[in-house]
């Protein structure tokens, strides 16, 4: 099969790769769309020792099962593998689970492939009439759905119903979505990329501005450098949360003092349980979360391109897609 496999800093092959089997309970999908996410770019500059070359990237996948008895049922995949028997396991908390395994890591190999290997378990059904292209965002969007319950559960009921999401890459954008579908009412996506923020103010339904002085019960921040952290501590109400799910940078930036006078809450958040992402695509297959008229279709042939262009900032849409049999 053909597959974008992931050789070291900077260095992607499109070639031929070995099949994987089915067996025990993983079943084969064929994949027929895949989403490049913040984290493949990571790998791609050698900043992720999780994830060592060589090795195919990719887990925001959606496909075709090929074989067995669920044969020909169109799915969208939860990249995320966990025990099932651990205490956070068993209490709904599969993120965090010790042993837990994604595609893209190793020992499992990514969905930047025309085929994937995954347990039964790990599939959502798609209808029927609903594109395979838009299915594959459930797992991005399950990020910011994760990210934005989180949040929401932890500010004041009486508190205003606005957020600032500092980002607006898919991760920002899935937040503010979800977030809107939460109650939240006023929304604004800080974008410092002015084509981005070009192409976010004709797609989406929000406050887009390059910075802003206004302060919010809520602030999310989907990029996670020290500047981000900075300007979400000084941005934040007095009483209200900064939900943090951006992994660009690991030092500096909060500003632990004011949290602490002010009764600040941080919250780290990491992925989604198994049932964010089944409440995630119901969202999204019921039309809760929009349109998605914002992703970029492209062949998996012009990966190492589409790696290029974001890593130069020439991306305007905030998901690359791409599609292993065009």
């Amino acid at each position: 099969m053909k597959a974008l496999v992931y050789n070291g800093p900077k260095l992607l092959s499109y070639c031929d790769v070995n099949e994987p089997r089915s067996g025990q309970d993983n079943v084969l999908i064929k994949i027929e769309a895949v989403g490049i996410c913040g984290s493949d770019m990571h790998a791609y500059l050698g900043h992720d020792e999780r994830r060592p070359a060589p090795l195919i990237l990719g887990h925001e996948a959606a496909g075709i099962i090929c074989g067995g008895a669920r044969d020909g049922e169109r799915v969208t995949i939860n990249p995320l593998v966990s025990c099932g028997n651990c205490s956070a396991c068993t209490t709904g908390r599969e993120n965090i689970c010790p042993d837990r395994q994604i595609i893209s890591m190793p020992p499992r190999e990514g969905a930047f492939a025309q085929y994937v290997t995954m347990p039964e378990r790990n599939l959502v059904n798609v209808p029927t009439e609903y594109s395979l292209d838009k299915a594959a965002l459930v797992e991005p969007l399950a990020v910011g759905w994760h990210t934005a319950k989180l949040a929401t559960n932890a500010i004041d009921a009486k508190m205003e119903k606005k957020a600032l999401v500092i980002g607006g890459g898919a991760i920002g954008l899935a937040t503010a979505l979800a977030l809107k579908a939460m109650g939240i009412t006023e929304l604004t996506i800080s974008e410092f990329n002015p084509l981005r923020r070009k192409y976010l103010l004709e797609h989406i339904d929000a406050k887009i501005v390059e910075k802003t002085e206004n302060s919010f019960p809520i602030v999310i921040d989907a990029v996670g450098f020290a500047s981000t952290r900075a300007v979400a501590s000084q941005l934040v109400s007095p009483g209200g949360v900064i939900a943090h799910v951006g992994l660009g940078d690991n030092t500096n930036g909060l500003d632990v003092r004011r949290m602490t006078l002010q009764e600040i809450t941080f919250i780290g958040t990491y992925t989604y349980t198994a049932q964010d992402f089944k409440d995630t695509a119901e969202a999204l297959f019921a039309g809760r979360l929009g349109t998605l008229d914002w992703i970029e279709k492209r062949p998996l042939s012009e990966g190492e391109s589409s790696f290029q262009d974001l890593l130069r900032n020439k991306v305007a849409a905030p998901k690359i897609v791409l599609e292993p049999w065009q």
